[in-house]
């Protein structure tokens, strides 16, 4: 019984594999009528019919752009980072070896120029075997149905499409063959042989025929040899199997179906027999040639980090941050930065000499040109990665969260030239000034007002000077030298908090992590964490006499087809030109008379302020020239505050504070000498002593009472010893000088919220 059972479902087996035989041949037999003999009359009515039921008509095919990788340029034009959703490089077909033409002409479609949209002896041919076989065993797809098929799925925006690019149904075989029809049309047999070259996987990461010759062979497809032709011809069959970069069992595969490539190249004569054994004892020589993609591959990641967001977020690029990211992915765009490559080694060389990369604290700075804004380096002393074994850092120390950053660092003292700007354009003079003592305290809480108009006066809160210090006459120029703590909060209330927000936003303040100003009444003091960038913008408008411009990292760009399109800068006129170049008169002597004597100048005219923190939670230098201007900021990112800047080892020397100059000054000079190098040096316009020399009546410092009879030197109240009584001894004045020759400077802290107030400093 067992055996009858047996031998009738042989018989009902062989008699299903007959009328799946014959349903594939009439339905084979359709398709050949229907596209060999569309208008057939008479007997051929039927055949029109089952045509008209198909619809097998040309059906335009919508051909997405294939993604391309986009590659970033400096100013010299040398590439230094690329980024792609698929690593590919669209190439020509008269860029491609004719021996590779040849292989995959061999193994994929032989009949490729002698038959239309569907090679239909091929595709019988294939139905014929499939069925008897039980199974897929023989493809029949044309290269022009395969092109077809590739578009479908890389245009797919969802898995469900993608899949029913993919489905083995009838009617997706019937839509591919419409597209193919349109596109036989469309096409010469040529370009559509490029296309198809241009979108196949070949495996390894590598899709289009010129990435995958350099992925493997480390060449351009227009030089590979038989073997690499029929390598790379044999993988696109199933990449997925063949990718040398799975294992050995997969290059194995690969390697044999190398070898059936040659030998159909031999069968058909389009090489000899010796030539395909020749090739066949070739290794299969896969080079495995990385192609590093995104910013941590980067020699300058933080660069590339800026210029990554701010594709993303800049509309300029796309109407949406998808549209803008899907370009940077696919566009295959090449995008010329403004990065120069000497003064972003000069950053990185200064950067090292002070600050190792296994150091917790981080330095890091940016260089931006006055007048454009162009960002000419971004650097710091941490390695860009996730391997935190290593002390690298994951995100972008330099720029702002917009553009990859975190939230920053208190930027000190560097705030108050923002407050003299402000007493400057409301009309005060360089000698301008009234007496300080050690400590303020405000008056009361409408002495300071917000943008709002909200009182944040604090009456119980004291501002001290550094070490208690003596106070005394102070003017803007002996203020801002000393970095008089006192001075700048009686300053700030006598112009208005208001205003002085007002000023540091026009030059491009902004927090780092994208939150509102904070506006207390020690908003002078620099109570809000900022990013080198935006900084060293700020200060690039002093330099440029009151020209804001927006911070520049791309020139220019060129698509695709070939298309440029030029970035200019976006500047405005935000501030009076004489009151900026009477700021930049008082902020030059920071190097001669104030907070930077010890560490020097660059050789050059240049203007800058130091800035330290509250309980020296961040130490800043900024800084300009007419030619260059540039922030540095030093800070522990695991916490400013539970992380300070007293007892730490940095760069392998021990420092008891970190001040200003300390480190982030030096970084400071050192770069700017490097970068400025053989660029000639062009001085500061002149103040109008007419306009702000000398003082206003009752602001001019009191005039020492005659000397009586026995009287000593120095007898008599008050400090009268000139406008420069404590400088080089510290930011505030009147404070012991420190060894080592550290400018020193340490700001009231924020009660609403911000910095604790500070210890008294010995």
């Amino acid at each position: 019984m067992q055996a009858q059972g047996k031998d009738q479902r042989s018989v009902i087996g062989a008699v299903g594999n007959v009328v799946k035989l014959l349903g594939a041949a009439t339905v084979t037999g359709v398709l050949v009528a229907a596209v060999a003999l569309p208008t057939v009359g008479g007997a051929g009515l039927t055949v029109n019919a089952a045509a008209d039921e198909l619809r097998l008509l040309p059906e335009e095919l919508q051909e997405p752009p294939l993604a391309e990788k986009t590659t970033l340029l400096d100013a010299d034009g040398k590439q230094f980072a690329q980024f792609y959703f698929e690593n590919r490089e669209s190439v020509k077909l008269d860029a491609v070896a004719d021996v590779m033409k040849t292989a995959i002409v061999a193994i994929e479609d032989f009949r490729f120029y002698e038959h239309g949209a569907i090679d239909l002896e091929g595709t019988f041919r294939a139905a014929v075997k499939n069925v008897s076989g039980g199974g897929v065993v023989q493809g029949g797809s044309s290269i022009t149905q395969q092109y077809v098929k590739l578009v479908l799925v890389n245009a797919a925006e969802s898995k469900e499409e993608q899949e029913a690019a993919i489905a083995p149904t009838l009617s997706r075989k019937l839509n591919e063959l419409r597209y193919a029809l349109a596109i036989e049309e469309k096409y010469t047999k040529s370009e559509i042989l490029e296309r198809y070259l241009n979108i196949s996987y070949y495996g390894a990461g590598a899709y289009g025929i010129q990435a995958a010759s350099k992925r493997f062979f480390n060449k351009s497809a227009s030089k590979l040899t038989l073997w690499e032709a029929a390598t790379l011809a044999g993988a696109v069959q199933n990449p997925s199997v063949t990718d040398p970069n799975a294992g050995k069992a997969s290059r194995d595969r690969l390697l044999a179906r190398r070898n059936v490539v040659l030998n159909r190249m031999a069968e058909l004569g389009k090489i000899t027999p010796q030539e395909a054994e020749e090739a066949k004892k070739k290794k299969l020589g896969f080079k495995n040639i990385e192609a590093p993609g995104g910013c941590e591959e980067s020699p300058y990641p933080y660069f590339c980090l800026y210029v990554r967001h701010e594709i993303a977020t800049n509309e300029d690029f796309g109407k949406t941050r998808k549209q803008r990211e899907r370009l940077l992915q696919r566009g295959g765009l090449v995008i010329k930065t403004t990065l120069d490559p000497k003064a972003q080694k000069a950053a990185e060389k200064a950067i090292k000499q002070y600050v190792k990369t296994s150091d917790k604290p981080v330095a890091s700075q940016a260089m931006i040109v006055p007048g454009t804004g162009a960002v000419k380096a971004m650097a710091a002393s941490r390695k860009f990665g996730r391997n935190k074994k290593k002390n690298e850092i994951s995100y972008n120390l330099v720029g702002d969260r917009t553009h990859g950053g975190g939230a920053g660092f208190q930027a000190g003292s560097t705030f108050k030239p923002f407050t003299l700007l402000t007493a400057l354009d409301q009309g005060m003079k360089l000698n301008d000034g009234f007496g300080t003592g050690s400590g303020y305290k405000a008056p009361s809480r409408s002495a300071f007002r917000d943008c709002k108009g909200n009182v944040v006066g604090d009456t119980n809160h004291e501002v001290k000077n550094s070490s208690e210090g003596g106070g005394g006459f102070k003017t803007l120029t002996s203020g801002t030298l000393g970095s008089v703590n006192t001075f700048f909060m009686r300053l700030s209330q006598e112009v208005g908090l208001c205003d002085t927000v007002k000023m540091a936003k026009s030059l491009g303040i902004k927090r780092a992590d994208g939150e509102p100003l904070k506006e207390f009444e020690t908003f002078t003091l620099g109570i809000n964490e900022m990013d080198p960038v935006t900084v060293s913008a700020a200060y690039a408008t002093i330099a440029a006499r009151g020209t804001y411009c927006t911070p520049m990292v791309i020139t220019e760009s060129t698509d695709r087809d070939g298309k440029k399109t030029s970035y200019k800068p976006k500047c405005k006129q935000v501030l009076d030109e004489e009151v900026a170049d009477a700021a930049t008169h008082i902020m030059s002597g920071v190097f001669t008379k104030g907070t930077m004597t010890e560490v020097g100048g660059i050789g050059r005219p240049a203007a800058g302020k130091t800035g330290t923190t509250d309980a020296y939670t961040a130490a800043w230098f900024a800084g300009f020239t007419p030619d260059l201007a540039s922030a540095v900021s030093l800070g522990d990112p695991r916490g400013a505050f539970k992380h300070d800047l007293t007892g730490v080892t940095i760069g392998g020397r021990y420092y008891s504070y970190v001040y200003g100059a300390s480190i982030s000054g030096r970084i400071w000079k050192n770069s700017m000498i490097g970068a400025l190098k053989g660029v000639e040096a062009t001085p500061f316009t002149s103040v109008n002593m007419s306009r702000f020399g000398g003082c206003s009546p009752g602001r001019c410092e009191p005039k020492p009472p005659p000397k009586r009879d026995g009287d000593g030197p120095g007898d008599g109240p008050g400090d009268r010893r000139g406008d420069n009584r404590g400088d080089n001894r510290g930011d505030n004045g009147g404070g012991p000088f420190r060894p080592g020759g550290d400018g020193r400077e340490v700001n009231g802290g924020d009660p609403f919220g911000g910095a604790p107030i500070a210890p008294t400093v010995p």
